[in-house]
């Protein structure tokens, strides 16, 4: 069936329902509109579903996520663990909460218990709560930091990671055998009367996530004795993290917090941002002028379900510097391994787990402590993946796990990323440079110091619809056919491709890479730097990730930027 035929298909299917026909009716002359709507279905990858919010098969609607709901229910009976339910949440996003009842509606459905959260939570409060009720699996609706006209559906496994790519594979095979009719959801009453509907409120799960969190403090002795030193400045962003940061950062006696009044309340249209993103400098474009005019040493943001944080901190001048993802994570992990060696608690068998793009800053400091370095591909289910070994088979004692993106956690009862530990663990480091009398940019410093000066950066180029999907594959095809061999002036000594699943170096010499699959080409330079191309699993973009090691701070940034130069060269 071509764009046309799908787009009368839905006109004739869903002829019942006004409002879906007034908008497919309302774009009836715009053949672009038309064939973006509906040249394909919405991909349903290892993070489930995202995309742009309207009628059409690749689009974010009702009836999508109805019908991978019921695939996913299926997926579960087939399992045979489908009795023990599904926990679904929501953010902030417009229509955020209409799928998730629609989510836990369609389970009822299908036979299988929903466990739906009363308001708005994040994401690693749902996926704590798959492993608190011991469920089946769990959802989330959210797109995360993506633009407002987007919204997604993240599916996480029994374990509380997202799924992995034989549960997406599968599951993706379930919904492709439904038609829409097949999909209905249940009606509220019904649900509930049969038992098959539990509404999750503030006591079930909460309670019991903040006091899991605040477990996870380092020294805890150190939060109270200088929390309340601590000048904080926090933006949630419009999202889910208000509460549950706020909370839990007073209960650990970082009591002085001062929040941003017009990014304080779940707005799914972002007002105050072009996109909810921290990774963005420009998502503090509010909070840093609060931070002048309160005297605070810090500012730190999360995006709207919570799961990624972003920082600028003071330098000693009194000057605000927003860290990359890299550097708070780098900030965070040398003050875990400091902590827990000077206590005497560093495990010999510690391991700490990152993405492969990103910094190997990390690697240095991890030898220092003697400590092991795992790297896994982009996503944070691949590092859940990981925590999930090491317990199984003992071999290493998760530490901490990152990805550049601003994804950082330090327990194991979480297994995505997780902004309110990320925000327990940056306010202790912050307690812990103010007990030596320095700030967290000093101990930033300090670090490059010590271990080398890393600059590390990214670029995307955004390339929407069919033309751009196409546009992306060829580019990819273009380097794996003919990879550069120098970039800035660097001799490339070997190139990983991941969708090979081979590393082959300057003389050609070939060796297997024990990966997943990916659409990934990493290019290994001489003098430890690097770069790294891959489609976006989430958004229409491609994205390259740079990494520069320098003599000092100055020459670092002059090689990142050449790096960066000719990686846009690459995707143009």
């Amino acid at each position: 069936m071509n764009y046309r035929d799908a787009y009368e298909s839905w006109l004739r299917r869903f002829a019942k329902d006004e409002a879906t026909v007034a908008e497919l009716k309302s774009i009836a002359q715009d053949e672009g509109e038309i064939e973006d709507r509906f040249y394909t279905e919405l991909a349903f990858g290892t993070g489930g579903l995202r995309g742009v919010l309207g009628m059409g098969t690749n689009r974010m609607n009702v009836y999508n996520v109805r019908r991978a709901t019921m695939g996913l229910a299926k997926y579960l009976i087939d399992q045979g663990i489908a009795d023990r339910g599904v926990t679904v949440a929501y953010d902030s996003r417009n229509m955020s909460d209409v799928f998730a009842r629609q989510t836990a509606l369609t389970l009822a459905a299908a036979g299988v218990k929903a466990y739906l959260f009363d308001s708005l939570r994040p994401v690693p409060v749902l996926s704590y709560s798959v492993r608190h009720l011991h469920a089946a699996g769990g959802v989330i609706i959210t797109a995360s930091h993506n633009p407002p006209k987007y919204n997604g559906y993240k599916v996480y496994g029994e374990d509380g990671a997202q799924i992995g790519l034989e549960a997406a594979d599968a599951i993706t095979r379930y919904i492709r055998s439904l038609q829409y009719e097949q999909c209905a959801p249940m009606a509220e009453d019904e649900a509930r009367e049969k038992g098959l509907l539990q509404i999750i409120g503030a006591k079930e799960v909460d309670d019991d996530y903040i006091r899991m969190i605040k477990g996870l403090a380092l020294r805890p002795e150190l939060l109270e004795k200088r929390g309340k030193d601590l000048n904080i400045v926090y933006t949630p962003l419009h999202g889910s993290g208000n509460v549950p940061v706020r909370r839990m950062l007073q209960e650990v006696g970082v009591t002085h917090v001062t929040v941003v009044p017009e990014q304080e309340k779940p707005d799914g249209n972002f007002p105050t941002v072009t996109a909810p993103n921290p990774e963005d400098p420009a998502a503090f474009r509010l909070a840093i002028p609060l931070a002048e005019k309160v005297g605070a040493s810090v500012v730190f943001g999360t995006d709207p379900d919570c799961d990624r944080l972003g920082a600028a901190v003071r330098d000693g001048a009194g000057v605000f510097h927003t860290l990359t993802g890299n550097q708070i994570a780098c900030l965070m992990l040398y003050h875990i391994l400091t902590s827990l060696k000077e206590k005497g608690t560093l495990p010999k068998n510690g391991a700490v787990v990152k993405s492969v793009v990103s910094t190997e800053l990390a690697r240095a400091i991890c030898d220092d402590f003697g400590v092991a370095m795992v790297e896994v591909l982009t996503g944070f289910k691949f590092i859940g993946e990981k925590i999930q070994q090491f317990e199984e088979t003992g071999s290493h004692t998760f530490l901490f796990g990152f990805e550049e993106s601003f994804g950082y956690l330090s327990g194991t009862q979480v297994r995505d990323k997780d902004g309110v530990n990320a925000s327990l663990l940056l306010c202790e480091a912050a307690c812990a440079c103010m007990d030596r009398g320095e700030t967290l940019y000093d101990a930033l410093q300090a670090i490059y110091r010590r271990y080398g000066y890393y600059q590390e950066r990214g670029v995307s180029v955004t390339l929407p619809g069919k033309d751009g999907a196409e546009k992306i594959q060829r580019m990819m095809t273009a380097m794996r056919a003919n990879p550069p061999r120098a970039l800035a002036g660097v001799r490339v000594l070997a190139v990983r491709d991941f969708l090979r699943g081979a590393r082959v170096d300057a003389s050609g010499a070939e060796t297997a890479l024990d990966f997943p699959r990916s659409n990934v080409l990493y290019f290994e330079l001489e003098g430890g730097n690097w770069v790294c191309v891959r489609p976006s699993g989430t958004e229409p973009k491609i994205k390259a990730y740079i990494t520069a090691i320098g003599c000092d701070e100055e020459n670092a940034k002059e090689i990142a930027q050449k790096l960066l130069d000719d990686a846009n060269e690459l995707m143009k």
